[in-house]
């Protein structure tokens, strides 16, 4: 091949293929042994060129002088002898530093000139530019990595960037990662919600707001009597369910003893129904989820565990009158709740008629919960959330969750609930008593007893002191007329007296008759 070079005197000879010999000769950094015979081509000799050929490695002649295939240098005027002076290769990066090599058989720069500019006052050497390690591959490398651990050209596209950031990863650049919400791991709080917020509602009255969870794929619903208390006579109810859609809704029944009623939502069909757990098996300690519409913020979730069981919590005379607000604020069991703990039972009063047997919980639980399902972390209902103690309640003002919240057992709601739908009314286990608390000492002290009631056929008198009923303490009045409660009519219990004895009684019902 031949190659024109600007400065050349003469022809430019063709470059000779390399014998071996010569090869071992001029190559500095061959490790074989070279023939002694060898003679170098005079430098100045007719026909040979000024520049060495066999540079040792990185003292080759730049790759565009060599006329590597793509890489021949540009051809026509610029080129041809006496042109003006140009850089072979064209211009050079701003990082490459120059270096001469005045070794032995290689052209020397003369003072003051550019190893880059081969002209005709200046001598064709071998002036190579050795190479700044290179940035770029290590870039390039950086971005490879990272689209095989970081996922793609997202990672990339961070890498590429950040060229102007010297060097940092700008994950501003980078593409959202894929979700996995939808992978949620089974008994999750995720996986909770999931399961069970299609099956809540809100229940809206003139009063306020409420929760509930449907039972039925026609639309009956559970929830606490308080909740639709105000609507009592045809007051118009409004559901709103998950999916955005609404229908009114009309009661079936209630019971202000239990705090538990049935709606019936108008006109909807192929609804998903919550799933029925149990509470008689619960352990303290439990992880559970509260599901409801706090303060109107409907699809809520909160979780929490199981803090105690059988928790006999007083909801007070305004239920049983069918007065309770919708959202259980004012004087409801949501904020006057604290007061009504400290209220002392008064033996025969509506009150006692209205103690639930309460399951205690720190799920957040505040005012238009009530009614919403406490679930296990199966997506069971195994309660249903009512009270809530809030000492910073007034009649001004609504508390808040502080942690204490309390739920009706899914085995009393549920009984309750069967009842009403297929009667219209609930029924409630009766002992037969009034009581009142004793003054010395725990346990709940008989008053009066009911002739032919359950108590009077087992023996039990006034003054008796009953401290348990069944395996369960009883510590006052409530925590009796709560045990009582949670059982169901036609059930036979044992109770311990203060005095050793144990008596058995089969509980009486007591139907609620109540406008609906």
């Amino acid at each position: 091949m031949t190659e024109n070079f600007p400065g050349a005197a003469g022809p430019t000879p063709e470059r000779p293929e390399q014998p071996a010999e010569q090869a071992t000769q001029h190559d500095p950094a061959a490790t074989h042994e070279a023939s002694p015979q060898a003679a170098q081509p005079a430098a100045g000799a007719p026909g040979t060129p000024e520049w060495s050929p066999w540079a040792p490695l990185g003292q080759e002649r730049p790759a565009q002088e060599q006329g590597l295939p793509g890489q021949e240098p540009p051809t026509g005027l610029p080129w041809q002898q006496g042109a003006a002076p140009q850089p072979v290769g064209g211009p050079q990066p701003e990082y490459q530093q120059t270096a001469a090599f005045a070794q032995p058989g290689y052209a020397q720069v003369p003072p003051g000139g550019n190893p880059l500019n081969l002209t005709a006052e200046q001598p064709h050497g071998v002036y190579t530019t050795p190479r700044k390690p290179t940035r770029t591959k290590l870039v390039v490398g950086v971005a490879v990595l990272a689209l095989l651990v970081g996922g793609g050209a997202g990672a990339l596209g961070g890498y590429l960037a950040a060229a102007n950031g010297a060097g940092a990863y700008n994950s501003v650049f980078a593409n959202t990662p894929a979700q996995t919400a939808a992978n949620a791991a089974p008994g999750s709080v995720t996986d909770v919600a999931n399961k069970v917020l299609p099956t809540v509602v809100e229940i809206k009255t003139q009063e306020g707001e409420g929760s509930g969870f449907i039972v039925s794929s026609d639309g009956q619903i559970i929830t606490n009597n308080h909740v639709i208390a105000s609507a009592i006579g045809g007051g118009a109810i409004e559901v709103d369910f998950q999916n955005g859609k609404t229908a009114q809704a009309k009661i079936i029944g209630r019971d202000p003893t239990t705090d538990v009623a049935v709606i019936k939502a108008q006109g909807v069909s192929g609804l998903p129904t919550a799933t029925l757990g149990t509470s008689s098996n619960l352990q303290i300690g439990q992880q559970v989820v509260a599901i409801g519409s706090p303060f109107d913020l409907a699809g809520t979730v909160t979780s929490g565990i199981v803090s105690s069981l059988h928790r006999p919590v007083n909801v007070g005379d305004e239920l049983d009158e069918g007065q309770g607000q919708g959202q259980g604020g004012l004087g409801g069991p949501f904020g006057g709740l604290g007061q009504q703990q400290q209220q002392q039972p008064q033996s025969g009063t509506a009150s006692q008629q209205t103690v639930l047997d309460a399951i205690q919980t720190d799920a957040a639980i505040n005012p238009g919960n009530s009614g919403g399902p406490l679930v296990n972390m199966q997506g069971q209902v195994i309660g249903m959330n009512s009270a809530i103690s809030s000492p910073n309640s007034s009649a001004q003002s609504q508390g808040g969750s502080v942690g204490i919240g309390f739920s009706i057992p899914i085995d009393q709601a549920k009984r309750t609930a069967q009842q009403i739908i297929q009667t219209g009314k609930a029924t409630q286990a009766q002992l037969g008593v009034s009581v009142t608390d004793t003054q010395n000492g725990t346990g709940a002290t008989i008053k009066d007893v009911t002739a032919g009631g359950a108590a009077d056929k087992a023996g039990i008198k006034a003054g008796d002191v009953v401290t348990k009923l069944g395996d369960r303490v009883i510590t006052d009045a409530d925590s009796l007329v709560a045990a009582v409660h949670a059982q169901a009519s036609g059930d036979t219990v044992t109770l311990t007296l203060s005095s050793g004895k144990t008596v058995q009684a089969t509980l009486t019902g007591n139907t609620i008759d109540v406008q609906n």
